[in-house]
């Protein structure tokens, strides 16, 4: 298990140090774009000149990269060129507001994804297996900024149920978290929902299955006891690769409830050119995703010891 980790870690850094240089690269390869940037398009060529020279950006490219990636480490992300402020001040506490909204969503989604999944497989062919087979290819077919429309337009306008925006002025609201939560959570509870009834239907169509229900053992005991660890391995993968789609989901629903997290942050500051604070939020999506899949294996070889013992060989 050791050596299994350790190989997951030593790849995700590689994958984190590959794609930082491709952010460096893509950001700070043209230092009079940078300076441009940084400064305004009025500045004039010497201000430009002089901001590069003190900066360090007369040195060479690698050397400006490492220097980089060093600050960043060490949690110097610089200064936002739009909002004037530090960049580590701005994301930490926006990164937290989008965790309370995608942990509120994952939420939704393990347990309605799952609970209808395993209720769906059970009993396949059922006709609660076909209404909640329906109601998944239907979720799944709508986008998420369409049913923000829809999910507003009758709770919001109808029947006035709920606000319409996410602002969190007064501080943290339930009533302003339904909405963008119920919408994150309805597209990826209905493709976990038929992830799972398909893993339910092969695990319970197995011998050991059978021999269960030939000793006379009840249904909830055979679900619980035999079925679900085994019909688990393929939904955990799922679940876990939610929260990638979650961090690129929240920027349009939070942008649409004018919720202030980091997805809309990550939408200002590529609005303003903001080159300090893109960086810094792409490097906490790429670090979000690599942890993901880490923890992803690592639930996957706890479901399936295989794949531990696959590793160590």
């Amino acid at each position: 298990m050791g050596m299994f980790l350790l190989r997951k870690v030593a790849i995700a850094l590689a994958t984190m140090l590959a794609v930082s240089f491709l952010i460096f690269l893509a950001l700070e390869v043209n230092v009079e774009d940078v300076a441009v940037k940084v400064l305004g398009q009025y500045s004039t060529v010497e201000q430009r000149a002089a901001w590069l020279a003190q900066n360090g950006y007369n040195d060479p490219f690698l050397l400006r990269y490492v220097r980089w990636l060093g600050q960043f480490v060490a949690g110097d992300w610089g200064m936002s060129t739009f909002f004037r402020a530090p960049v580590v001040d701005m994301v930490l506490p926006r990164l937290a507001a989008s965790a309370i909204l995608a942990g509120g969503a994952l939420l939704v989604i393990v347990i309605f994804g799952l609970g209808l999944g395993v209720l769906a497989g059970m009993r396949p062919g059922s006709l609660l297996d076909r209404m909640i087979s329906v109601f998944s290819v239907v979720t799944t077919s709508i986008p998420d900024f369409a049913s923000a429309v829809f999910l507003s337009g009758i709770f919001v306008f109808w029947l006035g149920l709920l606000p319409g925006a996410s602002t969190m002025i007064s501080g943290l609201s339930l009533a302003e978290l339904v909405l963008p939560v119920s919408v994150l959570g309805l597209y990826s509870m209905g493709y976990l929902a038929r992830v799972t009834r398909a893993s339910m239907v092969d695990v319970m169509g197995t011998h050991y299955i059978r021999t269960a229900r030939l000793k006379g053992a009840s249904m909830g005991r055979i679900v619980l006891r035999h079925a679900l660890r085994n019909a688990l391995i393929t939904p955990v993968t799922v679940i876990m690769l939610q929260l990638p789609w979650l961090l690129s989901g929240v920027i349009v629903i939070e942008v649409f409830y004018a919720y202030k997290g980091f997805g809309t942050l990550l939408y200002d500051a590529a609005l303003n050119q903001d080159i300090y604070l893109i960086e810094a939020c792409a490097m906490i999506s790429v670090l979000v995703v690599v942890l993901s899949q880490i923890l992803s294996d690592l639930l996957y070889g706890w479901l399936n010891p295989r794949i531990t013992l696959g590793a160590r060989a």
